[in-house]
């Protein structure tokens, strides 16, 4: 459990509603002093029929009252507790700051992007850091929730490195980043040595578990990062960007989830908005940021995602030209990648 701040002044106790049980329900109520709601966002809440797509989170309320198991029923489409029937109707925010900071933490902490809240009353919240050590809380204003990936990739460091000869590619050296506060590791791959006066040709690589070490072929990930290595070292040099950002920035258990609403029908977009997410969640600052720390302002990008383009010039480092990076299609990923192309735009 964790008490957010929000900058209206208003207060909220939160906790993630993947995990939550009954007990922990009960708990977060007595310590709030108010009764309890499922916060969801926009992207869940179009799914379930209950608002438009186009905000940012929805506050649901349910008759009977919120219950754990309606609460996890509700935030996660996977979950079945086959439950007597529930009126669901949504109300605005009570402490619409805090609500919406709360969502965003489970989504930093790769949980299904969905929270119970309660406000704090209004003499507690006037004193929330004395409120929190004597409940032995947690507190944490909203602001510092919602910029935490920019500051976290605003205050990466280069903090260890190694010569690591790769097959087709033996000089290459390994560079791990890491921000300030320690947190979310990304690692830059050197191949050769670049040179900074020119654009570098360069790769940014989300990190893809089943794709890159088990070799899945319901993606092309391990194709993309084997060939952007050998294309970079037939190249003669250029950097690959390793960034810890799995499923799109939804993490590996939710990418997990995923899959398993694939399997039911729905495509990569689809399934990632099921479950409440965004179709893509990533941010490219932390990609711009290692180039600058390299030395590197203007790259030579090996994408077929214009999102990757727009998202690092955006953050500061030009792109001369967008180098095509396709490889051939299975029949396990065919849909997938016909869906990127109709969906998402990308260049094939």
């Amino acid at each position: 459990m964790v008490a957010v701040r929000g900058n209206n002044g208003t207060a909220a106790l939160t906790q993630a509603a993947e995990g939550l049980t009954q007990e922990s329900l009960e708990q977060l109520a007595g310590l709030a002093g108010a009764e309890p709601a499922l916060t969801i966002t926009a992207r869940r809440a179009a799914v379930l029929g209950l608002a438009e797509p186009d905000g940012k989170i929805v506050t649901v309320v349910t008759d009977p009252a919120l219950t754990a198991a309606a609460a996890i029923e509700i935030a996660d489409p996977l979950a079945n507790f086959q439950m007597d029937p529930l009126e669901i109707t949504t109300r605005e925010a009570q402490t619409y700051d805090s609500e919406s900071a709360a969502v965003t933490l489970t989504k930093l902490a790769r949980l299904l992007p969905a929270a119970i809240t309660a406000p704090i009353e209004a003499k507690e919240a006037d004193d929330l850091a004395r409120w929190s050590m004597r409940h032995d809380l947690l507190f944490i204003d909203s602001g510092d929730i919602f910029q935490y990936d920019r500051t976290a990739a605003r205050s990466l460091r280069a903090v260890s490195e190694a010569q690591i000869p790769l097959a087709g590619a033996e000089d290459t050296k390994v560079i791990a980043f890491r921000p300030a506060d320690g947190g979310i590791e990304h690692l830059a791959i050197l191949i050769g040595a670049p040179d900074p006066s020119e654009p570098v040709l360069t790769r940014i690589h989300s990190e893809c578990f089943t794709g890159d070490l088990l070799g899945s072929l319901r993606c092309d990930c391990g194709d993309q990062l084997r060939g952007a290595i050998s294309e970079i070292a037939a190249n003669g040099a250029g950097v690959l960007l390793y960034l810890a950002q799995e499923g799109r920035g939804i993490g590996l258990v939710n990418k997990l989830r995923a899959y398993t609403l694939q399997d039911q029908g729905f495509d990569t977009i689809d399934a990632n908005e099921q479950l409440g997410f965004d179709a893509d969640e990533r941010v490219f600052l932390p990609a711009a940021r290692i180039l600058q720390e390299l030395g590197f302002d203007t790259v030579h990008l090996m994408t077929n995602n214009p999102l990757k383009v727009d998202g690092l010039a955006a953050c500061g480092v030009s792109v001369a030209e967008r180098v095509a990076h396709t490889f051939p299609s299975n029949k396990h990923n065919e849909d997938y990648l016909r869906t990127k192309i109709a969906r998402s735009g990308h260049l094939f």
